[in-house]
């Protein structure tokens, strides 16, 4: 199965199914400093972007095989860029049964009545926003050329006010940063003209491709009383519990791929039989282990 991956435990949707619709190079219009990808040149398309009904099936096989809660539309970079996503949307509603539809965007596209119309139909709308000034998003999200913050902004709140679901804003603090109060006060204003379902402030917490470091769970906690009025939720991998799923040998490695997983990840997501061949997978040196900050993370060897 090509364009799934997971499921995997996420910190803010349980077990979530994800779908990549740009499995085979990264294909974004950011280019973020935190980004656990690998550095990429910029780009404003998904170069060979698979079939919907391709994407279909592998949902529908993993259907068969697993229990999650949510099917997540991400890609390999961002997935508004996925030239048939209204189609994929409309399929997808068709097929998923009591699952939630949920997609991960950097809110690039958010401006375009048309991507406004499509994520319309899904159940969760996740979009980022780690700043609101513009010198400093230019200098986190590293955008292309193109893209403008103050458009950014006025297309999220345009979707709030259409959005009947749920509407989450996430905002990633790096140290040194997006880090300073200043920074907060003035998405404060802003996220209070979204009035957003959750606000989820979190830190780096997979190996990022720039070398840039974390900020504390305390200091989340810091800045998060400076935003008002709002539902917050400060990320934490802390005291997860979720079922256990039976990973084969390809399953294992197609996911970690995507996804570095910690010791938590592993202990939480994979039952017995699927820590033994992950085990062996690190025996065979197909898992290497990457250090990112004091967090140990696994994920495949290149």
């Amino acid at each position: 199965m090509k364009y799934i991956f997971g499921p995997v435990s996420s910190r803010r949707f349980s077990m979530s199914l994800g779908i990549d619709l740009s499995p085979d190079e990264k294909s974004c219009n950011f280019d973020c400093i935190y980004c656990e990808l690998e550095k990429a040149k910029k780009v404003s398309t998904i170069k060979n972007p698979p079939k919907v009904d391709n994407v279909i099936s592998d949902v529908n096989k993993a259907f068969e095989k697993y229990n999650f809660d949510v099917i997540t539309i991400t890609a390999n970079g961002e997935p508004t860029l996925y030239p048939y996503l209204d189609e994929l949307i409309d399929k997808l509603n068709l097929i998923k049964q009591d699952k939630k539809l949920l997609i991960l965007s950097n809110s690039s596209m958010i401006f375009d009545e048309n991507i406004q119309n499509s994520l319309l139909k899904l159940d969760i709308v996740k979009l980022s926003l780690d700043s609101v000034i513009p010198a400093t998003f230019k200098k986190i999200d590293r955008a292309i050329e193109s893209i403008d913050i103050n458009k950014i902004i006025d297309g999220i709140i345009t979707f709030s006010k259409k959005f009947q679901n749920e509407l989450i804003l996430e905002v990633l603090v790096v140290d040194g940063i997006n880090d300073k109060i200043e920074e907060f006060q003035a998405l404060n204003e802003v996220i209070n003209k979204i009035n957003p379902t959750r606000v989820d402030i979190s830190t780096i917490d997979r190996p990022p491709a720039y070398n840039v470091k974390p900020v504390s769970y305390e200091k989340l906690f810091e800045l998060s009383a400076k935003i008002k009025n709002q539902n917050i939720f400060v990320a934490s991998r802390k005291n997860l519990n979720q079922k256990k799923e039976t990973l084969n040998e390809e399953e294992i490695l197609n996911t970690l791929s995507k996804r570095p997983f910690t010791k938590d990840d592993i202990t939480n997501i994979f039952d017995e039989k699927t820590k033994r061949i992950f085990n062996e997978l690190i025996e065979n040196q197909k898992i290497e282990k990457k250090l990112a900050g004091n967090v140990e993370f696994f994920k495949t060897r290149k």
